[in-house]
């Protein structure tokens, strides 16, 4: 989606609201497609003192699975969207600033880059996941497995005296 913003540019005075619902659904994110419903972006486009603002938030459900126990989970999230507008650039090297070019700017690009940017590198089902049993696999968020810890190597000769002393 692209939106016009030549009137942002050549007009001080003017802003241009934000409010749209992007389809990302067959956006793959680490091997899944966690944007099973409409991601809404809220904000605004507007020229501060010869200076082009976009400041939005873009709210979304993010379906994914937890790297660490492989439960699928939902979660809420609001990333916000907050970038410089320039229509040229004299460096560029520089990553602040960016270039809109023919006065349009793809807004709906711009905004799934943000959400894959704010997205964490290990995606969890909750802060505290416990993961799952390497020997079993069962799930330890529903408790525990039963399963025998194995004694380190190094420690196996002192194990061996504390069970013969039994």
């Amino acid at each position: 989606m692209f939106i016009n913003l030549e009137n942002i540019f050549n007009n001080g005075a003017d802003e241009i609201r934000t409010d749209f619902d992007f389809d990302f659904s067959g956006a793959d994110y680490d091997g899944v497609y966690p944007f099973a419903t409409p991601v809404h972006l809220r904000g605004s486009i507007k020229n501060e003192t010869d200076i082009v603002y976009l400041r939005a938030e873009a709210s979304f459900r993010f379906d994914g699975v937890c790297d660490r126990c492989a439960a699928s989970f939902s979660r809420d999230m609001t990333v916000p969207v907050e970038h410089i507008l320039v229509s040229e650039l004299n460096d560029e090297d520089n990553d602040d600033f960016i270039l809109v070019e023919d006065m349009k700017l793809d807004i709906e690009q711009l905004v799934l880059e943000d959400i894959y940017l704010s997205l964490p590198m290990k995606i969890l089902c909750k802060e505290d996941c416990k993961g799952i049993c390497p020997k079993c696999g069962k799930n330890l968020n529903e408790g525990p497995c039963g399963c025998k810890k194995d004694v380190d190597p190094r420690l196996q000769a002192l194990q061996d005296l504390l069970q013969s002393d039994t």
